[in-house]
């Protein structure tokens, strides 16, 4: 672990050969962050999970900055920028979909229904998560945390500077308050 903290410290600093290190020291912790963020958005995307590791590598090169204090908050940071590869994925389909020069035909209507309802919750999430972040910043960090990037409370924590007691509270109240707005 001290590895990584020092390819993180390097990283930190600008190395972009730290940046490849980093990727490739925690690869096996990414793979299962888009696996579980494919999950929930599978059919709506023309990625796979190595797929999806290998954008978000390239959104990490491109931001060029980093900012990261340890494996759990690279995680974190991880699971945010998966997160909104899916999103700019789904607009960029529904915009394709309204205006785009392809003509979509389905002889199964129920197919058709379905992807553009579960593209449509993708979107109503993160739109909610958008809502949210007025609210309280902290909620919707809990939530990528413990919801998309999968760590536990005390990792939640741990990352937050928090306890694990608030972090408890703040995902119980993230999650009434979710549900309200996507009512």
């Amino acid at each position: 672990m001290a590895d990584v903290t020092t390819l993180i410290q390097a990283a930190n600093q600008g190395s972009e050969q730290a940046v490849n290190r980093l990727f490739e020291a925690l690869y096996e912790d990414l793979h299962r962050l888009a696996k579980s963020r494919m999950r929930r958005s599978d059919p709506l995307t023309l990625l796979d999970t190595t797929s999806l590791v290998h954008e978000s590598y390239m959104r990490f090169v491109r931001a060029g900055d980093l900012s990261i204090n340890d494996r759990e908050h690279f995680l974190a940071y991880a699971a945010t920028v998966m997160r909104n590869i899916v999103v700019d994925l789904v607009r960029a389909r529904g915009a394709a979909r309204r205006g785009g020069d392809q003509i979509h035909v389905t002889l199964n209507t129920e197919i058709a229904e379905s992807i553009a309802s579960r593209e449509s919750e993708v979107l109503g999430v993160h739109e909610a998560l958008q809502e949210l972040a007025a609210v309280d910043e902290r909620l919707v960090k809990v939530v990528e945390l413990r919801y998309f990037a999968g760590l536990t409370e005390e990792e939640t924590a741990s990352v937050l500077g928090v306890t694990g007691r608030t972090v408890r509270r703040d995902w119980e109240k993230a999650r009434l308050l979710l549900a309200a707005i996507l009512r």
